[in-house]
């Protein structure tokens, strides 16, 4: 109730200053301007600002039984000038959670309509409104905070029903051992929220083992500790605490959880033989079996590391006979042979065995001594089987070992003393013999590294020796025989022909040769190659490299076949040489060294020309003869064409008619004309031969060569179709020259071919005068030659003739 007197005190002192401050007198306006800058019109005076409702937060307490309750009423000032309607948003009006609260339109009473939960909804932030009838915003909104005030109304709760902790045992008090948590949903800023924590019982497992209290804990974090000592594994096993936890600082509300502790065991025992005196028996020869079992007891916790023993032979085996290792199960020690008992070097062995953990002994554990045991093993006798002196037996050897020669002997001997009897169960090649009572083993016959059963010059073959006791034990052998490989092939020459240049001195190639031997390095190569004094005296040979030599002519020879012969010596121990007949064939080589004897290059082998090569040769002459085919094929065309032009020019008639034409209508155009024509076809038929081809223009009627350029006509323009139809009678013949005359003035990429009127020959008996002008009738005092001057150097001495000054 005094909140909300002092709500409603709170909205009548705002509306109260509100009346005051609009009776009073304005200041100055440089006052205003400056105290009050946001009180400033737009308009560029001055206006009163509005006073928004300042509404401290309403408390409320959850869980209140007094429901409908009126909470904080809200007034606006308005309410002087006319009527107010109020209005309420936000969560608990029209959001969820909905109708927790509500407002009186009228009186601006804010009341809760049901009880309140603070663990869900702490707080509340509510929008409110001052509206006129018709809906317009009177005043600014104004917010209200409902703040839900916290009741104890939620227990304290543990984590988990049951916690689970462990603690080493003879730990000192003090010592950490778990912690305890629980949760309260109440305010955590209140006493509803503060929890006390406490240990109201502790039973020890197994039941009745120990009585006192041996744990404490911590009231505030609930962190679990050692109280007193005594705490051991052999006697007690773990614990088991029920925990309290209660809010309001232990005074409120409770909830009970149990603690297990469990107690870790610590090496403090020492592993005990029991007993600690054993006898045992084993057989002769045998090894990877069980000759007893030794026994030790802990009182740790079994199964882990303060328990498991682990037993060593301190004493008697030297020779390293036995071996014990531990049953992971039993813990016991198991005793075996891992190597073979001699029964007549040694008929009892006395062991002298240890214990102790696989963990080490705690600093806690009792200061007793190692325990100790004594194992008594009685060797048996039996028959053994026969023994090598060496397994595998090595051989090292020439692979020409001289059959009979001996290879190895004394190999095995019997522990028994009997006697033995020796075979060869495996000898892939059949190399070796062996004999059956003494077991020296010989070769049979020379030995080869080339064997497919030879692996890295290495033979192996398998030896038995059995013994002639009762049973017939017997024991088998490596033989691992390593030949040495010897110089048993001569080297091979090749190539055994081939050619060289009769030149000699010109640095032409000579003849490559080499060698291959079937031996093995190092019986192989580098080989040295070299002539017989005999040879030496036309030839020489030169080494290239470990493998190759080169054979050269001394003199200049006349190209033939020759037979040179070359030795060839390996570098094998000793040394092994081979001579070769080599068939050479010398001949005439060109510029580029190569044979210009045809014959020789085919007969030559390995260094003349290869087949590839001579594919290319033939390939080549064939596509020269197919080119020359060709060129006569195209001769015999042309000529066919160039006797149909004939027949155009001349008829079917057998009379010489050219000289018939002697209508010109020009006289020449000088020297540059006479190189662009050729006028063998105005020649005397009977004093000239066939024409050539280039004479005769291609199909599309440009003639042949470079021909000089028309300059009245563009370049480039397509020519007229000339007439190529003969004449049907050879009177005929004018009006076709007639045409192509006509055709060739419109031709713009040839010069006028009838101005073409320079000619040597001009016909039988023609009645026409010549018709050059130095042979004409008139006086040479009557030309004037000095423009033959303006022409230049050429036309000089033409000027000197003609110029009688």
């Amino acid at each position: 109730m005094a909140a909300r007197r002092l709500a409603v005190l709170c909205v009548l002192v705002a509306g109260l200053c509100q009346v005051w401050s609009s009776g009073q007198v304005d200041q100055d306006d440089l006052n205003q301007t400056v105290l009050y800058p946001w009180r400033r019109k737009s308009s560029g005076g001055l206006s009163r600002v509005k006073r928004d409702w300042i509404i401290p937060p309403i408390r409320v307490s959850e869980n209140s039984k007094q429901v409908p309750e009126n909470l904080v009423q809200i007034k606006s000032d308005k309410v002087f000038t006319g009527e107010v309607i109020y209005k309420l948003e936000g969560p608990g009006v029209d959001q969820d959670p909905k109708n927790l609260f509500e407002i009186d339109d009228k009186t601006g009473w804010i009341r809760s309509m049901m009880p309140l939960d603070r663990e869900k909804y702490r707080s509340f932030t509510l929008k409110a409104f001052a509206l006129s009838p018709s809906g317009e915003r009177l005043e600014n909104p104004s917010t209200i905070e409902i703040l839900v005030l916290d009741q104890n109304d939620n227990r304290p709760k543990f984590s988990q029903k049951e916690f689970a902790g462990a603690v080493a045992e003879f730990s000192v008090p003090g010592t950490s051992v778990m912690s305890v948590t629980a949760t309260d949903a109440d305010d955590p800023t209140t006493d509803n929220a503060m929890l006390s924590y406490s240990i109201i019982g502790q039973e020890s497992i197994p039941p009745l083992r120990i009585n006192k209290t041996m744990f404490g804990i911590n009231n505030e974090t609930g962190a679990i500790y050692t109280r007193d000592v005594g705490i051991d594994w052999e006697v007690v096993k773990g614990f088991r605490l029920k925990v309290l936890v209660a809010d309001m600082s232990g005074m409120g509300l409770t909830s009970e959880a149990h603690a297990i502790i469990n107690v870790n065991d610590i090496n403090n025992n020492r592993p005990r033989f029991s007993p600690d005196q054993y006898i045992m028996s084993a057989v002769e020869n045998k090894v990877g079996f069980v000759i007893g079992w030794v026994n030790a007891t802990d009182k740790d916790e079994p199964g882990t590391g303060n328990w498991q023993a682990k037993y060593t032979i301190t004493k008697g085996d030297s020779s390293g006979n036995f071996d014990i290792h531990t049953d992971p199960g039993t813990n016991q020690g198991i005793l075996s042979v891992i190597k073979a008992l001699d029964f007549e070097s040694q008929t009892e062995h006395t062991l002298t065995l240890t214990v102790e953990n696989v963990n080490p002994l705690s600093i806690k554990a009792p200061n007793d001594p190692m325990s100790i045991a004594t194992v008594v093993v009685n060797v048996a006798n039996e028959n053994e089987a026969p023994r090598f002196n060496k397994d595998p037996i090595e051989i090292v050897v020439p692979e020409s070992v001289a059959p009979g020669t001996l290879l190895a002997s004394n190999i095995a001997y019997d522990p028994d003393n009997a006697k033995l009897r020796y075979d060869i169960p495996r000898d892939p090649e059949g190399w070796l013999i062996i004999d059956a009572e003494t077991g020296e083993i010989k070769a049979r016959r020379s030995f080869s590294v080339r064997s497919p059963h030879v692996k890295n010059n290495i033979y192996t073959a398998v030896i038995r020796v059995t013994d002639t006791d009762s049973g017939g034990i017997s024991t088998t052998a490596s033989l691992v025989i390593s030949l040495r490989e010897t110089n048993d092939f001569p080297p091979q020459l090749f190539p055994l022909m081939g050619t060289v240049c009769s030149e000699a001195g010109r640095g032409t190639p000579g003849l490559v040769l080499t060698a291959v031997d079937e031996d093995l390095a190092p019986h192989a190569e580098p080989f040295t190659f070299d002539l017989p004094i005999e040879v030496s005296a036309n030839w020489t040979i030169m080494q290239v490299n470990e493998t190759h030599a080169m054979l050269h002519p001394l003199v200049e020879l006349e190209t033939g076949e020759y037979v040179v012969t070359v030795l060839v010596t390996d570098s094998g121990s000793p040394s092994l040489t081979a001579s070769a007949q080599v068939n050479v064939s010398v001949c005439s080589c060109g510029k580029d060294s190569d044979c210009k004897s045809e014959s020789a290059a085919v007969t030559s082998n390995q260094v003349g020309v290869s087949f590839i090569a001579l594919l290319v040769v033939m390939a080549s002459i064939a596509l020269l003869l197919m080119l020359l085919l060709l060129a006569v094929a195209v001769g015999n065309c042309r000529r066919h064409h160039m006797k149909k032009g004939q027949g155009l020019l001349v008829g079917e008639s057998d009379d010489d008619i050219r000289d018939n034409v002697l209508n010109y209508d020009e006289q020449g155009g000088g020297e540059e004309d006479e190189n662009a024509f050729n006028i063998d076809l105005l020649r005397n038929p009977a004093d000239v031969g066939p024409l050539p081809a280039s004479f005769y223009p291609p199909v599309t009627g440009i003639p042949r060569g470079n021909q000089p350029l028309r300059r009245d006509y563009p370049d480039n323009l397509p020519s007229p179709s000339y007439p190529r139809k003969p004449p049907a009678d050879p009177t005929d013949i004018e009006d076709f020259i007639n045409d192509g005359l006509e055709v060739a003035d419109h031709d713009p990429n040839v010069p006028p071919y009838d101005t073409a009127l320079i000619y040597d020959y001009e016909g039988d008996g023609s009645l026409a005068g010549s018709l050059s002008s130095i042979a004409s009738a008139s006086s040479d005092g009557d030309q004037d030659y000095d423009y033959l001057n303006d022409w230049g150097p050429r036309f000089k001495k033409l000027a000197n003739m003609y110029d009688p000054r």
